[in-house]
């Protein structure tokens, strides 16, 4: 009896233990720096043939060289039925599952965007997918829920827990146009707390982002979040890009990163929200100063107060121009990362 007791009393130490160290990493992990890539058309340039080299030029799966370049996240986008075009396809539901699990297995953390579209939505575009065409309204709000806890369900189903998920991409004026477009704030609001309460009902501790580009721009932050915070809308994080190529008169980063610091410090203050730069990138022509504009961006981030920066991810480091003809990769035409990737390693 005397024995049996021990071993129960051992047996719930060890427990306890266990479970302290696992919950103690997994806080040491949400508090570590993101240093991200999104590489969503990852699957495509696979199956394409696109071979990846590290820098002993020697093929390599390209998490691994990734990983050994200091990225620790990575980024997805998710289409609702998209097509197989090798660049604005793909990305569905399947797809992003996948990629999820091959990043879990090399130890990354993972972070879900939502485009709510069959393809490409950004500023210029919010296209509501094509089987979601011709609904009211009231059906366009569960049509959002449902999708959005169907997707995360199945990454929950394969073990994956994200840690961040993004309800739109870069949304300055809206998604699934023309109801949720900013003309009509009442009903965008709606759209993104639906999507919102699909994330949370799945994954109560991932943290919901809202994106908008142009993230040196503090006039443009300050409108749509006002708007957003005044129609009520719910979210964690609030989600910038940043680039300074697309940027009228101000190509150089020099030219606009202090507005960037600026507006990071704002928006953790004036919201009380952790803040991201969700996208960046630079020439691949300009290697050096890529490189140096994404070693000021992290520490633009990690400057800001509070810790409430909480990473920086490249969009598409490895989507190399020779296959994808993107200009903003970090990727060399002899299938190997540039020295601009480096920037996460010295940061």
């Amino acid at each position: 009896m005397i024995h049996s007791r021990i071993f129960i009393v051992l047996l719930a130490f060890f427990l306890f233990t266990s479970c302290s160290k696992s919950s103690e990493s997994q806080n040491n992990d949400q508090n570590t720096f993101a240093k991200g890539a999104d590489i969503s058309w990852l699957p495509q340039m696979e199956a394409a043939g696109y071979k990846f080299y590290n820098d002993a030029r020697e093929e390599e799966d390209c998490f691994k060289i990734l990983k050994d370049h200091g990225i620790n996240s990575i980024r997805l986008r998710t289409f609702v039925n998209p097509s197989d075009h090798p660049q604005s396809g793909h990305c569905s539901k399947d797809e992003t599952v996948e990629m999820a699990v091959r990043a879990k297995q090399w130890g990354m953390r993972v972070m879900i965007d939502f485009h709510y579209s069959d393809s490409w939505a950004d500023p210029g575009k919010q296209r509501k997918p094509a089987a979601w065409e011709g609904h009211d309204f009231p059906t366009l709000l569960s049509d959002l829920y449902d999708y959005t806890f169907d997707v995360m369900t199945a990454l929950k189903i394969a073990g994956i827990t994200p840690e961040w998920v993004q309800i739109g991409n870069e949304i300055p004026g809206g998604m699934i146009y023309p109801e949720g477009s900013t003309d009509n704030w009442v009903q965008l609001v709606q759209l993104i707390n639906k999507g919102y309460d699909a994330v949370k009902t799945v994954s109560p501790n991932s943290k919901v982002i809202l994106h908008v580009d142009q993230g040196n721009n503090r006039e443009r932050f300050r409108w749509w979040f006002d708007a957003a915070t005044e129609h009520g809308a719910k979210y964690d994080v609030i989600g910038m890009s940043y680039y300074p190529f697309w940027l009228e008169g101000k190509p150089d980063y020099t030219l606009s990163i202090d507005d960037l610091s600026a507006n990071l410090k704002d928006m953790a203050t004036r919201y009380g929200k952790e803040v991201m730069v969700v996208e960046t990138g630079g020439e691949d022509t300009k290697v050096q100063n890529t490189y140096d504009m994404l070693k000021e961006v992290i520490r633009r981030v990690k400057a800001v107060p509070d810790e409430k920066g909480l990473g920086v991810f490249y969009w598409e480091p490895q989507g190399a121009r020779s296959w994808s003809r993107y200009p903003l990769s970090a990727w060399g035409d002899d299938g190997r990362p540039t020295k601009a990737l480096e920037a996460f390693l010295e940061n």
